[in-house]
Formats: C-alpha cells, sequence, structure tokens
C-alpha cells in the first residue's frame, strides 16, 4: 500500500514538473518571438502558457501590451488587461495596467466612433456597463460578502443554449483563439468559458477532443 502511494506521488510529481516545463518553454519561445518581432505567434505563445491561476497573471498582463502598444488592438488589450487584474489585483503591474486600460478604451471610443462602429451614445453605455462591472467584481472581492453561488460540477453537462454550436478542440488551440474564430474578436473568450463552466471547471485550459459549446454572441441591451 506504502509503496503505491508513493508510485503515485512521484507520478503526480513528474506530470505536475512536465507542465512547469512546457509552461517555460513556451514562455522562452514567446520572449524570443517579441524580440524577433513575430507579435501574434508570441502572442499564441504566451497564451499556450496560461493556466487561469494567478501564478500567470504576468503572462496576460504581456499579452496586453502587445496588443496595446504593438498590435494597436485596443479591445483585445483591455480584455487581458481585465484578466490580469482579476487574477493579481494588486500584483506589481497592477497600477500600470489600470493607466493602460483607461487609455486603451479612451482610444477604443474614438476609433470606432470614427469609424462608425459605434456612436457616442453606444461608447458611454459601454463604458458605464463597464464601471458597473468593476463595481460588482470589488463586491465580489469583498470578504464580508457571500462567495458566488455557481460552482463547477463536472459530472453534470453544461446546458446547449439555443443558436449555439458545437466546437471540436484541436492541438495548439486556445478559448482565445476560438473565440476569434467564431466571433471575430479574442475578447469573448470568457464567454466561452463560462458556457462550459462543468466541463472546464471555470478554467482556462482546454484538451484536444473536448467538445466546447460556442454559444451565440450576447445581444445587446436596447
Amino acid at each position: 500500500m506504502q509503496r503505491a502511494s508513493f508510485v503515485l506521488i512521484v507520478a503526480f510529481a513528474l506530470a505536475g514538473c512536465d507542465k512547469i516545463d512546457q509552461q517555460r518553454e513556451a514562455l522562452d519561445t514567446a520572449d524570443k518571438r517579441v524580440k524577433a518581432g513575430a507579435y501574434r505567434d508570441a502572442i499564441r505563445s504566451y497564451e499556450s502558457a496560461l493556466d487561469g491561476t494567478a501564478k500567470t497573471a504576468d503572462v496576460h498582463y504581456k499579452i496586453a501590451v502587445l496588443y496595446d502598444d504593438k498590435l494597436k488592438e485596443p479591445l483585445d488589450a483591455i480584455h487581458h488587461y481585465d484578466r490580469y487584474l482579476d487574477l493579481d489585483p494588486k500584483g506589481g503591474h497592477a497600477q500600470e495596467a489600470k493607466t493602460a486600460r483607461t487609455d486603451s478604451e479612451r482610444r477604443l471610443q474614438a476609433k470606432m466612433s470614427k469609424e462608425g462602429f459605434m456612436t457616442t451614445s453606444e461608447a458611454a453605455r459601454l463604458r458605464n456597463e463597464n464601471e458597473s462591472l468593476r463595481k460588482v467584481l470589488i463586491d465580489l472581492r469583498n470578504p464580508k460578502a457571500p462567495p458566488p453561488p455557481r460552482t463547477a460540477d463536472p459530472t453534470k453537462p453544461d446546458a446547449l443554449p439555443p443558436g449555439s454550436k458545437q466546437h471540436l478542440v484541436l492541438q495548439g488551440e486556445t478559448l482565445a483563439s476560438i473565440s476569434n474564430r467564431y466571433y471575430g474578436t479574442r475578447a469573448m473568450a470568457d464567454h466561452i468559458k463560462d458556457a462550459n463552466f462543468n466541463q472546464l471547471g471555470g478554467k482556462d485550459i482546454i484538451k484536444p477532443g473536448q467538445i466546447l459549446i460556442i454559444p451565440d454572441r450576447p445581444k445587446r441591451r436596447n
């Protein structure tokens, strides 16, 4: 019995080491691609190192900076600044992330208003909704507040909403890349994660062979 327990402990330790080695390799590859100017390839490498935990919060920050400074895509930058602040609200880059997020939101509003994708009133509504969302997150972090009622149940299948699709996960795909395929933006990754909450355990990690629910794009409020 003791020998069997020892073997299991060693197996789990080796599996953990393999995962850490893969993350380090992905981060090293991403850093090299950044130096080479291959920013989108670098983002894909960084995304492969994400595991949905606070220890990879800095990876979200690096991705956000690439989208912000190099690719000039403020919407995706905002998504990853938010993920960083959510996972590590008091981290070493917290203040920079807050400032950069505000600047990205301002640039996004100006860009969309200029190009006709969003009216000034729509931009104002989006800003107000983001403020409301931030207040909700603050309330959830309040130690006196009750914990969120939703918990993942791997034995319970996720509901298939009307109008949704299903997607077979392939090697190398991430929630962000799947979001980009179906919605034209990586910023809807959390929308897919929420639809597959029980299967994914509320985390960002996906594996080849999984069948994910791809819900319809959320309807805009009138």
